[in-house]
């Protein structure tokens, strides 16, 4: 925490905020130890899921792999552990999630289905050690795992999977302390809930895990007010952190659907536990699952994304882990709501165009984010993406890290990251840290499409009308018979230099031809035609940063990148695609 950050910080709160933050600070959440008064909940029915053969043979592998001490981390990394962990040690020096990655506790979930699936004992005692290690180093308010209020929250939605999956048979030696803990957990989480600019995912996140923990947990006075609190505020985010056509508003996919699997497994729990969520809730969580479909149809990567999950109950390569959770949370079905358009979310800013499986794109009109932070957003205004059978072409390059050198972060969150335009070297918004915009450039649609295979949208940003010289960016997106128009007008009143950039996917092979690119593949050949400008390809470049794609979090490789160059006061350029199949 610089000065700076500090300052820039303090411009993105209310009074009420910072008054909110200095009361908090000098308060201390009471932890006092009290014994339950009753036991926890099991929801879930006996036996498992009806799972194939192969499903349950990679399950347990993964469990063997983890008894054994290697530990899968976010999607592609994996940390060996001692015998007992170090639960509190610093797994990477830079990024503090690694550690938090590995106390959210979804590996133990998976030696508790392994213990469900064949009955082994050896799978219970694994947990039981783990369990037993964790509690004694990490006494509530001590160590890393304590700081973060959403960290609480997914391990107690994981500790109450645990907790169905063993049908609360754990060992007397780890039954006290843990419900201690559990209780802690509960306390700090209410006492501490993320408020004002920071009322986002995690504010979700902890409410869920409140409401998780109160209803399998009613053991303390206090459980019946966490879950009503819990239940009421969880009805209230759904309603104010979702644009009403489904799209979670930080603008960053892979947060849309952090949220809905909060929200969606606290809504089967209501379920459940007789006291359900109300079909308003239900509406708004059914739009978003829905666009989380949609969008995943184009490989949709817009904002931010960090690999995190709430629960990871399906095998590596497995089917959705739904099954699980209706056999642990078994309930009446929630209510029925009616599907929406597919492709247009006029709220939020996105519209899909061309057709499923063959050609398909989408075009980001949306705000930058969310609160006066708008911490997962990214400088894409106008930005789009395209998929040819089903496989990426032009790509949003994803986020990388939050915590390795800034120019990264700068760079993946960055305007010269997207395929949009940037003005004179500088990102549509500007930033004041690594989860901080301090101006946020704000898109408006003058045109609206009407349908996704006959698609024309027309769209504005004043993100660089904060130049001494402002200029505004328009863009005009036309597609139809496998052909895609992009028109850009940057006008100012002076002389500028304007970049458009246009990534493609890292195992597309792409060669300039004249005024424009050509990419060959086994099905198809691309064409780009720009109308003018000076042209050229980047791949992997460093200083500065240009031409890098996020495999996952924490990976990235080279991409290609077209950059399009022109300097002019006026400037209108026509980016022509065209895409030619080869006959079968």
């Amino acid at each position: 925490m610089t000065p700076r950050w500090l300052l820039n910080r303090l411009r993105c709160m209310s009074v009420a905020e910072v008054a909110h933050r200095a009361g908090r600070a000098l308060a201390r959440p009471r932890l006092h130890p009290l014994a339950p008064h009753a036991d926890g909940v099991v929801f879930a029915r006996s036996g498992v899921p009806d799972l194939d053969a192969a499903e349950r043979a990679a399950l347990l592998l993964e469990a063997a792999s983890i008894d054994a001490g290697r530990v899968p981390l976010f999607a592609r990394h994996t940390v060996t552990l001692a015998s007992p962990p170090d639960w509190n040690a610093a797994l990477d020096r830079a990024d503090i999630k690694y550690t938090w990655e590995l106390n959210r506790h979804l590996h133990l979930v998976r030696l508790a289905q392994a213990w469900a699936l064949t009955g082994a004992e050896r799978w219970r005692a694994s947990l039981n050690a783990q369990l037993r290690s964790w509690l004694a180093q990490c006494p509530p308010t001590t160590g890393p795992n304590w700081t973060s209020g959403l960290e609480l929250g997914i391990r107690l939605i994981n500790w109450s999977l645990i907790w169905q999956l063993l049908h609360g048979q754990v060992d007397a030696a780890v039954q006290a302390p843990w419900l201690a803990s559990i209780r802690a957990h509960c306390t700090m989480i209410a006492a501490r809930l993320s408020r004002h600019s920071s009322a986002n995912n995690h504010l979700i996140g902890e409410l869920a895990g409140l409401y998780v923990a109160a209803c399998t947990w009613p053991c303390w006075p206090e459980s019946r007010a966490w879950r009503a609190q819990a239940q009421r505020e969880l009805e209230e985010q759904m309603q104010v952190q979702f644009h009403a056509d489904g799209v979670h508003r930080e603008q960053a996919f892979a947060y849309h659907v952090f949220c809905c699997d909060f929200l969606w497994l606290a809504g089967l729990l209501g379920q459940a536990s007789g006291a359900p969520f109300s079909s308003a809730y239900w509406m708004r969580l059914q739009r978003a699952r829905d666009f989380t479909r949609a969008a995943a149809q184009v490989g949709a990567n817009v904002g931010d994304a960090d690999d995190g999950s709430v629960w990871r109950l399906q095998s590596g390569h497995g089917r959705a882990g739904e099954p699980w959770l209706q056999h642990l949370f078994p309930g009446p079905p929630p209510p029925v709501v009616p599907a929406q358009p597919a492709w247009a979310w006029p709220d939020a800013g996105y519209y899909l165009f061309g057709t499923p499986g063959r050609v398909q794109g989408m075009v980001d009109c949306g705000p930058l984010g969310y609160l006066g932070i708008a911490a997962h957003g990214h400088a894409d205004a106008l930005s789009l993406t395209l998929h040819i059978d089903n496989l990426p072409v032009l790509v949003d390059s994803g986020t990388y890290a939050y915590w390795r050198e800034a120019r990264w972060r700068d760079y993946f969150r960055g305007t010269s990251a997207h395929n949009t335009v940037r003005v004179d070297g500088l990102d549509q918004s500007v930033g004041g840290g690594r989860f901080l915009w301090l101006r946020k450039a704000r898109t408006r649609v003058d045109v609206a499409p009407s349908s996704a295979t006959d698609f024309f949208v027309a769209a504005s940003h004043d993100g660089y009308l904060r130049l001494h010289d402002p200029v505004r960016h328009q863009r005009s997106i036309r597609f139809a018979d496998n052909a895609l128009v992009v028109h850009d007008h940057i006008l100012g009143r002076r002389v500028h230099r304007s970049e458009i950039f246009w990534h493609f996917a890292p195992d597309l092979e792409v060669q300039l031809a004249g005024q424009g690119v050509l990419v060959r593949t086994a099905r198809y050949t691309l064409a780009l035609e720009a109308s003018c400008g000076t042209l050229e390809l980047v791949r992997g470049a460093d200083h500065p940063p240009l031409g890098w794609y996020a495999t996952a979090y924490d990976l990235k490789t080279p991409c290609t990148v077209l950059r399009i160059v022109n300097e002019s006061s006026d400037v209108r350029v026509e980016c022509r695609i065209t895409i030619s199949f080869f006959d079968k």
